[in-house]
């Protein structure tokens, strides 16, 4: 009783005040029956093509190449993680909205690969560029490289568009 007379009404149970997860995919293995977990199956596989094409070309310009393997990079380790707390089920005791979750992750990925794009293909283009090393001219890029880089352009591309699908389905699903 307070002072007043009146009884003191009992704290709130901490664990009843927290809303349940928030998410329409489905938890476990069954998130790779989805669309969902497909492109970002896709995204994992491409993205990791994109990184080890970029790194095999021996990155000759390191300014615009730098950005594109810490693109490739970060966006291959975020997404094994996205899907693992999805494989793993984490999802279902995580209190969040995983939907909101899901379209920001994939808003800012789609974002950012989309500029590693641009840049890739432009490190690309420069092929025909040629540049004085102390007495011989020769171009920027050796025709391996170019080889190399043409495909990690397409796969960046590629990743890029996986990303955008995803985005566009975690649109939905979070703004039905």
């Amino acid at each position: 009783m307070s002072a007043g007379g009146a009884p003191v009404p009992p704290p709130p149970n901490p664990a009843v005040s927290f809303p349940a997860p928030r998410i329409t995919l489905p938890a476990g293995p069954d998130i790779l029956r989805t669309y969902s977990g497909a492109f970002v199956c896709l995204e994992i596989l491409f993205g990791g093509l994109v990184w080890i094409l970029v790194a095999s070309s021996n990155v000759p310009l390191p300014l615009l190449q730098g950005w594109v393997m810490f693109v490739s990079v970060t966006a291959f380790i975020f997404s094994l993680l996205f899907l693992g707390v999805f494989l793993s089920g984490m999802v279902t005791q995580i209190d969040a909205n995983w939907n909101f979750l899901d379209f920001v992750y994939h808003f800012t990925v789609f974002v950012f690969y989309f500029g590693a794009f641009l840049l890739e293909a432009a490190a690309t283009s420069l092929h025909d560029l040629h540049c004085n090393t102390t007495m011989v001219v020769q171009p920027l890029l050796s025709d391996n490289q170019y080889n190399i880089n043409v495909a990690a352009t397409i796969f960046a591309f590629v990743t890029t568009a996986c990303y955008g699908c995803s985005l566009g389905l975690a649109l939905r699903r979070w703004r039905p």
